[in-house]
């Protein structure tokens, strides 16, 4: 007779951030302006990006929607950079932490994209929380 304890019998146990992370092809610089921001995202038609220090190190993730109070002045689109801006920034997800771990972080903090970081907080990808949950909806129990 085989017994599982009632962790292992949880949608999704055994899962990581690795598993559930996408790629992040495109970065967006702390000293880029909100104005060449919005270019991008306008002109990619995504709606975030996570950004780096000069030091390519995760700075945070802008997003379209965070752009918008500095969108209301012309002006002040060509002076503020990203990092001036209110967006959201660290504690980030690791590879190795626990999908419903990250899934529950994310619910609390009301993130849709966490930025994903390597030990040395280089950017490696994004959770979104849309692929999480499915993730872990579906994931087999053994």
């Amino acid at each position: 007779m085989t017994t599982h304890s009632p962790q292992s019998a949880r949608p999704g146990h055994g899962l990581t951030v690795a598993d559930a992370m996408e790629p992040c092809d495109y970065q967006t610089a702390d000293d880029s302006t909100v104005d060449q921001a919005n270019d991008i995202f306008r002109d990619a038609d995504i709606e975030y990006r996570p950004v780096r220090d000069h030091d390519g190190r995760c700075e945070g993730l802008v997003t379209r929607a965070g752009l918008h109070p500095f969108l209301a002045r012309s002006w002040y689109t060509e002076l503020t950079t990203i990092s001036a801006t209110s967006h959201q920034r660290g504690p980030f997800a690791w590879p190795t932490m626990g999908l419903a771990l990250a899934a529950i972080a994310m619910r609390i903090e009301h993130l849709a994209v966490w930025p994903v970081v390597d030990e040395d907080g280089h950017i490696l990808g994004v959770l979104t929380a849309a692929r999480a949950t499915g993730l872990l909806t579906v994931a087999p129990t053994p």
